[in-house]
């Protein structure tokens, strides 16, 4: 029976590795073309796509020839890059229902996300996979559950035992194989292969495991023989090498739910050895399915295409015409200043002239009888080299989608009103809308994950640390009954369609209108604290509302009630009716019936905190 169940799992393992490498065959074109943009992007740009789909160098067809390279598509990038940085949406949860416990629950969730996102430096991993997204035109985010994180538990067996947390990370599409490449969304995917390099050590710490090292190349995840490479090289640095040791390619193989597998499966093979074999291990769709932790972005959609396509692949043909005629110009000029000298064969040694050229002062000794070499009348540029010269800077901006604003010759010397001048800005950022919006979808998409996965996981109370926009840190406790709802909603429009500046603006003539100011002509505290935030005046110390601060306080004297069965003694600093107030409100709320129901000596002890409240009220206004 054991043979036989060797024999099973020995032909999974075959067939994982043979689908591998068939999913690397069919992938070919699409990774040769982010290769090519990849050596575009840091100037390498003198390779190409030979006839046997293979990335070549190309030189030069004499030896004269100017060869260099006038890199425009690295700030076009760049430029992109720093327009979409200021797409980071805030986030926030739909409620179930209008319950006011479910209210309560979609704020919890909404406090989760926010932790999350500080915890996981999510800004910062949104910028990794842009610029994946911007090179090779899809990036990916995978979000999973690392029982190796959180607060440790306990120790076993010298080992630490952890309550664990989410854990995302960027992949590069080098490492994402689908089973075809006609499914528009990831989802529709039959299977996902998630292959990456691994040091033969990290994998016997996490799989414990014993594999074979050898050297690996990290984008096509091939065997590097002694003569191999991929033309990886910068331009100013043609050593760049991707090349790394004591690795070996670690398989992962995500099979979507069928009837024979009704929760998926997933299989992880390295080196002909099987590492795990199960059910896909987390419940992140709809209605608690189980699906792929992979979250797809791309900066421009291909219709009916899994991959992305780049802007990058857009400006190739005119960054290789760009170059070409910046450097014909260069030899035109070099033929104007140097010369071109005409001689009778035979009359000068033609050698020495080759070496040393015609330097000022030089003696030319020609033989007696034969006509005087003469220098060849060379006309001037034609005016053709300039007209095409920018005539190709100007395709440059109209197929990137970006252009510096403060380079135009128009604006830079003042012959613009403040009103076009707003509208060609908002014309400008309009043609990036299209990559924003890939990018929000993607954060949504994070975002239900990072919910479910809590929902998912969390079984006991687990301590999560917030840090407001005014610096101050919140530590609040949850558990997955209080994720009810994964139903995400931007609070902000696309970050793109307003920058700073147009806020402030807009601030101001809200408050010259008197739209911020209340019933009585003036500003609230609250109202105050959020105009100076939004100025950049956020951490100021003691800038919070002194009435919001009673409240967050009360609601922690709740929660208290709610965990530890107990509530703290009134302060001489509380705000009673403020805390009377909320009090009151959670007793009406359903989690405070359900909470009774299992402990009828809730009421009690919240009633008494109130009678305090009270009678500290009365004493004060006696």
């Amino acid at each position: 029976m054991k043979k036989n169940n060797d024999m099973y799992l020995e032909e999974i393992v075959r067939e994982t590795q043979e689908d591998f490498k068939q999913r690397q065959l069919d992938r070919k074109n699409f990774e040769n073309e982010w290769l090519l943009n990849i050596n575009f992007y840091i100037g390498n740009q003198y390779t190409t796509i030979n006839a046997n789909h293979e990335l070549e160098d190309y030189s030069k067809q004499y030896f004269w020839q100017e060869k260099e390279v006038f890199n425009h598509i690295t700030p076009l990038v760049d430029l992109r890059m720093s327009k979409l940085s200021r797409v980071r949406p805030s986030m926030s949860v739909v409620p179930f229902s209008d319950d006011d416990e479910d209210i309560a629950c979609a704020e919890v969730s909404k406090k989760i996300l926010k932790a999350t996102t500080y915890k996981t430096n999510l800004s910062k991993l949104i910028q990794q996979a842009t610029m994946w997204s911007e090179i090779c035109g899809t990036a990916f985010y995978k979000v999973i559950w690392n029982e190796k994180l959180g607060k440790e538990l306990a120790q076993v067996d010298n080992s630490s035992l952890r309550e664990g947390d989410v854990e995302i990370a960027v992949v590069s599409p080098f490492e994402i194989y689908p089973d075809s490449a006609c499914y528009a969304e990831l989802n529709d995917c039959k299977s996902i292969i998630h292959a990456k390099s691994y040091h033969v050590d990290e994998i016997k710490n996490i799989w414990g495991v014993d594999v074979v090292g050898r050297d690996i190349d990290t984008f096509t995840l091939d065997v590097i023989s002694s003569n191999g490479g991929l033309g990886y090289k910068s331009h100013s640095n043609r050593a760049t090498s991707t090349k790394v040791s004591d690795q070996c390619v670690v398989i992962e193989k995500y099979e979507r739910p069928t009837t024979k597998y009704p929760h998926g499966r997933l299989i992880i093979v390295a080196d002909d050895k099987l590492l795990y074999i199960g059910d896909l291990p987390y419940q992140n769709l709809e209605s608690g399915d189980r699906g792929y932790p992979f979250v797809k972005q791309v900066s421009i959609i291909n219709p009916g295409c899994f991959w992305g396509s780049s802007v990058i692949a857009r400006c190739i043909p005119i960054q290789r015409s760009y170059n070409a005629i910046k450097n014909r110009k260069h030899e035109f000029l070099n033929r104007l200043s140097m010369g071109v000298l005409a001689v009778e064969d035979g009359s000068i040694d033609t050698d020495d002239l080759e070496e040393e050229g015609l330097s000022p002062g030089k003696i030319l000794v020609y033989r007696q009888g034969s006509n005087l070499p003469k220098m060849i009348n060379m006309d001037t540029i034609p005016a053709d080299f300039t007209i095409e010269e920018e005539r190709l800077l100007s395709e440059f901006l109209t197929v990137s989608g970006v252009s510096d604003m403060l380079r135009n010759e128009v604006i830079s010397g003042g012959n613009i009103s403040g009103v076009a001048l707003q509208l060609l800005i908002e014309q400008d950022e309009t043609k990036l809308v299209n990559s924003a919006e890939q990018i929000r979808d993607a954060v949504k998409c994070i975002a239900k994950y990072i919910l479910r996965m809590y929902k998912q996981f969390v079984k006991y109370p687990h301590i999560a640390r917030l840090v407001d926009s005014d610096g101050g840190v919140e530590m609040f406790y949850f558990k997955n009954s209080n994720i009810r709802s994964d139903e995400i909603v931007f609070e902000t429009e696309n970050e793109l369609n307003e920058t700073l500046a147009q806020k402030r603006s807009t601030i101001l003539e809200l408050y010259h209108s008197g739209l911020l100011h209340d019933e009585n002509g003036k500003i609230s505290n609250a109202v105050r604290y959020k105009v100076l935030e939004q100025f950049g005046f956020g951490i100021w110390e003691n800038s919070q509302d002194i009435k919001t601060l009673q409240n967050k306080r009360a609601s922690k004297e709740n929660f208290e009630l709610m965990q530890k069965k107990s509530m703290p003694l009134p302060k001489a600093i509380d705000d009673h009716e403020v805390h009377i107030n909320s009090h009151t409100c959670y007793m009406l709320s359903d989690e405070y019936e359900k909470l009774v129901e299992k402990d009828s000596s809730i009421e009690e002890k919240i009633l008494d905190h109130i009678k305090l409240h009270k009678d500290m009220i009365n004493i004060e206004n006696n």
